[in-house]
């Protein structure tokens, strides 16, 4: 059983909580709360890519700049470096992406660029167990002989 990007997001569907570099921090907060989540990607329309603004990121607004910053764009803040994943990149590989860049939340984009999903590190964590359970199932089943 091999676990990518696409076995994921056909589990948890590929809706992507959006914002636009325009909003305010105040506004980004609020949407991270009601949606649950803990970063939004940075689109004026859906589909392209313009950054990221995460938990993170808010808090280290407020940290350098005070309550003040909730005033703040999302642009002004916002991570535009932004890494991402394919539908068929494995799970090891987003390990590595998350682990070597430090982030939480992987964008998924399709063949033109597009986004098309994300992937969360919760999202890695429960597929890497999923396919350990069932490596050990059928390495128990080997074992005895079924």
């Amino acid at each position: 059983m091999s676990v990518n990007v696409q076995s994921i997001i056909g589990t948890k569907g590929s809706d992507v909580e959006t914002i636009q570099q325009t909003a305010s921090l105040r506004d980004a907060v609020r949407a991270l709360g009601e949606r649950r989540v803990g970063a939004l990607v940075v689109s004026g329309d859906g589909r392209a890519i313009e950054g990221i603004v995460s938990e993170r990121d808010i808090v280290r607004a407020a940290a350098a700049l005070g309550s003040d910053s909730l005033d703040r764009s999302v642009g002004s803040v916002m991570s535009t470096d932004v890494v991402t994943c394919a539908a068929g990149d494995g799970v090891d590989r987003l390990m590595s992406l998350m682990t070597e860049r430090r982030i939480r939340h992987l964008p998924v984009v399709d063949e033109r660029g597009h986004l098309s999903g994300i992937v969360s590190i919760g999202d890695v964590v429960k597929a890497r167990l999923a396919e350990l359970e069932h490596e050990n199932h059928a390495l128990a089943e080997y074992i005895s002989g079924r």
